[in-house]
């Protein structure tokens, strides 16, 4: 049986842009790939790049473990846990650590993103992290890595890191693949469509997160940045924002973003915003609901319990075999 890893950071409400790219991919997966083993996680380790507050650090674990049920996963058949409850995670991170290149590291181009952005108080896991996160992917022999476009290089490092090892010290590692998302891997800005949805912009017209208040959803769509062409058709250059939005509806309709622009070549962009809201407000109702029953429900614990046990189990079988190729510790 195959294994696919994915796991999101708990830094914060997780937006319609987290919803398309990787939530909603993951529960087409489940139901698609009946072959394969899911092994999903909070991936509160890689929080603490940066400062977090531990309240709310804990309060966010919870909340993304209930959307992630609320979204349509199924414990019964993904293994859900909390990266830091296995300690694996950490023990082969810095193994990763000792097996990269300092030069491979300062090349990753979120690392020189952020650090553009963060002139003071850069910590070393900001520099050290795509290591941390080839460690939550090798420790469990993952064959498949649902990534986006700005993912690709930390694959790649990955691959590059298992193959490296297994050519010092023996077959050890599974070498990944990657699993891209045929549409909306990447949702984009709602006032500035040339930069990524984040929750991070000033601006909160700029995102919609998960649970916000249905009427300001539907707002958010409708001052929707465009253009003064005011015709529907995708052309990520020249109409970014349009595009951005035929984006959205194509993903969470499931037609084509052709099917789309079609369906709306004499339309308005009012008319489109319109019909577009109201199928993001049709999507975030049902995962509202279900949310606001599973927060308050001991259901969360026990599958967070059940998916680090299964988990632990594995990752605990791994690092011992790393550690005995390495040499590190008693023989037994």
């Amino acid at each position: 049986m195959k294994r696919l890893v994915s796991g999101i950071k708990p830094t914060g409400q997780l937006t319609l842009g987290n919803y398309i790219g990787a939530l909603r991919q993951f529960v087409k997966l489940q139901d698609e790939l009946e072959d394969t083993e899911m092994f999903i996680f909070i991936a509160d380790l890689h929080a603490i790049t940066t400062p977090q507050d531990k309240t709310k650090l804990r309060k966010n674990i919870r909340s993304i473990t209930a959307l992630y049920i609320a979204c349509g996963l199924d414990p019964n058949r993904v293994h859900l846990f909390i990266q830091s409850e296995i300690p694996a995670h950490a023990m082969l991170g810095y193994v990763m650590e000792s097996t990269a290149y300092i030069g491979e590291m300062e090349r990753m181009t979120q690392f020189k993103d952020k650090k553009g952005k963060q002139t003071e108080g850069i910590r070393t896991s900001l520099l050290t992290y795509p290591a941390l996160m080839a460690a939550d992917i090798l420790l469990y022999d993952a064959d498949i890595v649902p990534i986006g476009d700005d993912q690709k290089q930390h694959l790649e490092l990955t691959r590059n890191l298992a193959l490296r090892f297994n050519h010092t010290y023996g077959d050890t590692f599974v070498v990944p693949d990657g699993f891209y998302p045929k549409a909306g891997a990447r949702i984009k800005s709602l006032q500035d469509p040339t930069r990524k949805m984040d929750k991070s912009h000033d601006n909160p017209k700029s995102y919609i997160l998960l649970l916000d208040d249905l009427k300001a959803v539907s707002n958010k769509i409708k001052s929707a940045v465009t253009d003064s062409e005011g015709k529907i058709y995708y052309d990520p250059v020249n109409k970014p924002g349009i595009s951005n939005l035929l984006t959205i509806y194509a993903a969470l309709s499931d037609k084509t973003i052709k099917d789309v622009e079609s369906a709306y070549k004499d339309a308005n962009y009012q008319t489109f915003k319109n019909d577009l809201s109201e199928i993001v407000v049709r999507t975030l109702e049902p995962i509202q609901a279900r949310y606001e029953k599973l927060i308050k429900d001991d259901l969360l614990d026990r599958v967070l319990d059940e998916g680090r046990a299964h988990a632990e189990r594995i990752a605990n079988r791994k690092i011992s075999k790393v550690y005995q190729r390495l040499g590190l510790g008693r023989k037994r």
